[in-house]
C-alpha cells in the first residue's frame, strides 16, 4: 500500500483540491477517479492506497465537493462543467493521455470526458449505469431532493438512515461515518450533482452507444443493478461485469481485490 497526498489545481470558480497516490510511471498511463454524489475525491482514498503501488492515480473534488471552491450557482453546474473541471485538472498535471475510473455520478463524468476529447482517453471503467425508464428517472429525480435544515437535524437523520440502508456487504459503522461525513461537506449544494446526473439521462445512454474506446461497467448488488443491466448491449466495445456479492463501500471493504479489477480492464500503454 501506497500512502495518498493531496493538491491544488486552479478550477473554473476557485481553486479544485485532489488527491493522489502512486507515481508517474514512463509509458502507462495515469488513472483519474470520479466520485459520486454528493461526496468527494477521498472515496477513492483506500483503492488509491492499493492502484497506486502500479500507476498514478488521482481523484478530484468536483467544484462545491470535498476542498474543491464552490460555484456561485447550481444553474453553473453540469455534468459536461465537472468533466471540463477533471479535464482542468489533467492539463495542469501535464498529462496527454489519460486512463479513466467514475463511480455513479462520476460514471457520467468520465463518459462525458472522453466524449468531449476522445483522443486523450484510453480506456474507461465505470461503476453502474442509469439507463433508466422513463418512471425510474422520476422516481430518482424525486428521491434526491435536498432537504430543509431544521432544528430537529431531519437532513442529518434522512442522510444516515439512507446510507445505513444501502449499506454494502463488510461496510463498518466506521466506513458509513465517513460516509456521512463526505455528504456533509457539500452543504448546501449537496445535492446539485445528483441534479446534474439525473438531467443528464438521455445523453448518457448516447455516450454509451457512440463511443469507441473499451468500457468496462461493474454491477455491484445496488440501487442501479438491473438499469446498469441495459448497458450491456448499448456497448461498441466493452462489457458489464456482475458483482453480486459487492455493494456500497466495495473499494473501502476489499480495496486490492477491486483495484485489482479496475486496472485489470484499463490500458496500461500509452
Amino acid at each position: 500500500m501506497v500512502e495518498t497526498r493531496r493538491a491544488y489545481f486552479d478550477g473554473p470558480h476557485g481553486q479544485i483540491h485532489a488527491w493522489l497516490a502512486g507515481q508517474a510511471r514512463p509509458g502507462v498511463l495515469p488513472v483519474y477517479c470520479a466520485h459520486q454524489s454528493p461526496k468527494h475525491g477521498g472515496e477513492f482514498s483506500n483503492f488509491m492506497k492499493a492502484a497506486g503501488q502500479h500507476r498514478l492515480v488521482v481523484a478530484p473534488d468536483y467544484p462545491g465537493y470535498g476542498m474543491s471552491d464552490t460555484p456561485p450557482d447550481e444553474s453553473d453546474v453540469t455534468i459536461e462543467y465537472y468533466a471540463d473541471a477533471m479535464w482542468s485538472v489533467i492539463d495542469q498535471m501535464g498529462h496527454e493521455k489519460v486512463d479513466l475510473f467514475g463511480n455513479h455520478t462520476g460514471s457520467k463524468v468520465i463518459a462525458a470526458m472522453a466524449m468531449a476529447r476522445p483522443e486523450r482517453v484510453g480506456s474507461l471503467v465505470m461503476i453502474s449505469a442509469t439507463i433508466l425508464t422513463p418512471e425510474e428517472h422520476r422516481m430518482f429525480s424525486d428521491y434526491f431532493q435536498p432537504v430543509p435544515l431544521d432544528e430537529a437535524g431531519t437532513r442529518f437523520t434522512t442522510m444516515w438512515s439512507r446510507i445505513v440502508e444501502r449499506r454494502g456487504p463488510g461496510a463498518t459503522l466506521e466506513m458509513m461515518a465517513r460516509s456521512f461525513a463526505m455528504n456533509l461537506m457539500g452543504g448546501e449544494a449537496y445535492e446539485w450533482g445528483h441534479h446534474a446526473a439525473f438531467a443528464w439521462w438521455k445523453e448518457d445512454e448516447t455516450a454509451l452507444r457512440t463511443l469507441e474506446h473499451r468500457i468496462t461497467i461493474l454491477n455491484p448488488a445496488d440501487d442501479l443493478t438491473e438499469c446498469t443491466r441495459r448497458a450491456a448491449p448499448l456497448l461498441k466495445n466493452g462489457q458489464v461485469i456482475e458483482l453480486p456479492d459487492w455493494g456500497y463501500n466495495f473499494m473501502d471493504v476489499w480495496p486490492e481485490e477491486s483495484a485489482a479489477l479496475v486496472l485489470s480492464h484499463l490500458d496500461s500503454e500509452t
